[in-house]
């Protein structure tokens, strides 16, 4: 990492963990709404307005971050990403939750091209970008575990009926971010030449990157049925209070940390495909002893209550390894389009994956969530297989 990455690490992490709070609120919330007779079929659609407005906005986020540069662009993201969150307290309407994730998830599409392409351009290697992203994305852990943690808290003392006022929390934070960020100076791209989002896309359209992208799907995919719909699973399948289930997922969220972190610091030692891979098979052993034990044992075993967190520790890493292997190949100029198509691919996955869900929990088919789980981590072990062996014949040719 240079020196002046380094600086800058502190406003880019949290970045990651403000978005992180916003965007994986969604359990709770799910969690809180379930009990004022809104339907899962309704919560499983609110998934839709974070993620569609993420892949909309995305590829228009690119020419405005161009235009007004990756600094300034940053900084607006966190300004409304703070107002909404002082709004949303003082505001009971469900259309309101509607309207709150939309805007978040643009704002989002446009934090995440802005950190993608502060890191890109400060770093070639792809081992040091592997290194980097999870030591930022870490963050986005950390996260998870404060959001459920103290939401946790605040649902289950007798300050309960306030539980939204821990979005104050997140205004302060965007707050001392965009304070941080006003004081820096930073490094921005060389702005390029207009050219057609068309006739730019058209250069990815190859093998390598389409099943990239399809991993890409797939990994968010297999995240969101643990980040926004564990703590209903334990709630509602496993008979455990909200607070237990929503610090589930706060568990989830320590092991994803230590998987990150420990990847950031031993990733130089590994090949970035074999490291990936074995994060998959051991996600897959981990899964199988859980179907076992529900299916041959008991379908509400306590032990599953701790195997599910302890996924997070091999699952974490594979997002920033799979990225940094393929950001370190495009060039400088072209990463803030390449990434806005991860983020497209990214909010897909997270909404396809959430729909789904509705509907599993919907009818009542909890038994068959760790089976789901199984079953989507399978279908992405295959399409990581074929992606690396297309990228292996791609550099031995």
């Amino acid at each position: 990492m240079t020196s002046k990455l380094s600086h800058i690490s502190l406003p880019l992490k949290l970045t990651f963990l403000i978005f992180s709070m916003v965007l994986n609120c969604m359990g709770l919330i799910i969690l809180q709404l379930s009990e004022e007779k809104i339907t899962y079929g309704e919560l499983g659609l609110l998934e839709s307005f974070k993620d569609l407005p993420i892949a909309f906005i995305s590829l228009f986020a690119v020419s405005f971050i161009n235009k007004t540069g990756t600094k300034k662009a940053l900084i607006l993201a966190l300004v409304i990403v703070g107002i909404c969150s002082s709004l949303l307290p003082f505001i009971e309407v469900f259309w309101f939750y509607k309207l709150w994730f939309a805007i978040i998830g643009a704002c989002f599409a446009i934090g995440k091209i802005c950190v993608f392409g502060i890191i890109r351009n400060n770093i070639s290697d792809e081992k040091s970008l592997a290194k980097t992203m999870n030591s930022v994305e870490a963050s986005f852990m950390i996260g998870i575990f404060v959001v459920n943690t103290c939401f946790g808290w605040l649902i289950s003392s007798q300050y309960s009926e306030f539980w939204k006022f821990g979005f104050l929390l997140i205004t302060l934070l965007s707050a001392i971010t965009i304070f941080l960020f006003a004081r820096m100076t930073i490094s921005e791209a060389k702005p390029t030449e207009n050219k057609s989002i068309i006739s730019e896309l058209s250069g990815f359209s190859t093998p390598s990157v389409l099943l990239f992208l399809g991993v890409i799907f797939f990994i968010v995919f297999v995240e969101q049925g643990f980040n926004s719909w564990l703590p209903s699973f334990y709630k509602n399948h496993l008979k455990v209070g909200s607070f237990f289930a929503l610090q589930a997922t706060s568990f989830l969220a320590v092991f994803s940390y230590a998987g990150r972190t420990i990847t950031a610091n031993i990733i130089r030692r590994f090949p970035l495909s074999g490291y990936y891979m074995s994060c998959m098979a051991l996600i897959i052993v981990l899964l199988g002893v859980i179907v076992g034990i529900q299916y041959f044992e008991s379908a509400d075993s306590g032990v599953i209550l701790f195997l599910f967190p302890v996924i997070g520790l091999f699952l974490s890493p594979l997002y920033p390894v799979i990225n940094s292997k393929m950001i370190a190949q495009i060039d400088k100029d072209k990463v803030n389009l390449f990434t806005s198509l991860i983020v497209i691919f990214s909010s897909l996955g997270s909404s396809v994956s959430s729909i789904i869900m509705a509907v599993l929990f919907g009818k009542q088919l909890l038994n068959f969530y760790p089976l789901y789980i199984l079953s989507s981590v399978t279908v992405l072990f295959i399409i990581s297989l074929i992606y690396f062996n297309i990228s292996k014949r791609k550099y031995r040719k």
